[in-house]
């Protein structure tokens, strides 16, 4: 156990540590200024049947105040320390008492699971694998849809962005204006299909890319329509 020399000069560092004066200290544990500026004069020793409101006080344990500590606990290799490491150990002790009190726990967000079964290009081009989905996670609702993509390249931007998650309604029929999971020359890709008076093709919103005839001389099926 502690002398009363050693408790008073905890308490100070204590009281140091967290910023407090003497009046706020006394007024935390309830008592009179006069009082405890006596303590830490020391012209009166400290009353051990109040060390429970300096120990609430000043965020530690009474038996850390009072030296009283197994074999086992930190304390007691603390007490054998000189007075200088000591200080380093108690410096570092707050630091992560600080840092603890200070983190801040955000509920989590429920997030929804999503079968993905590979990439389209909004690009040059990508292989489109018939092999098993990938669960990923997807913060945004889900809509009704038979299969999902992502995104990968970015000649499809504004409307969908780079390694963004697309869901697929699947079809072999589409209309002009629609966006359309389509296999062009053996690629995956997303693009908006068009059909006017220059005929049929697919185009990209990004005008750096090339529009993608669809005529005799380029193999095309459809995967799907983008569920929008």
């Amino acid at each position: 156990m502690r002398t009363n020399d050693e408790i008073i000069y905890l308490i100070k560092e204590l009281t140091d540590k967290r910023g407090y004066s003497i009046s706020e200290l006394a007024r935390r544990v309830d008592m009179a200024k006069s009082a405890v500026s006596r303590y830490f004069n020391g012209t009166r020793e400290f009353p051990l049947n109040r060390v429970n409101e300096f120990a609430k006080v000043l965020g530690v344990t009474p038996e850390y105040i009072l030296g009283i500590a197994q074999d086992n606990d930190i304390s007691y290799i603390y007490n054998k320390l000189d007075t200088l490491r000591k200080k380093k150990v108690f410096e570092f002790a707050h630091q992560q008492l600080d840092e603890q009190n200070n983190i801040l726990v955000f509920p989590s967000k429920n997030k929804n699971q999503v079968s993905v079964y590979g990439a389209v290009s909004a690009g040059n081009g990508e292989y489109l694998y018939d092999n098993k989905p990938e669960l990923v996670d997807y913060d945004g609702e889900i809509p009704v849809h038979d299969f999902a993509v992502i995104v990968n390249g970015d000649s499809m931007e504004p409307t969908f962005a780079d390694k963004q998650i697309i869901f697929v309604k699947k079809t072999s029929e589409v209309r002009t204006g629609q966006f359309v999971i389509a296999n062009y020359d053996h690629q995956a890709y997303v693009k908006k299909f068009m059909r006017d008076e220059n005929g049929c093709r697919l185009v990209s919103l990004n005008k750096r890319y090339n529009d993608m005839p669809i005529n005799d001389e380029h193999e095309l099926s459809i995967f799907g329509v983008v569920v929008l």
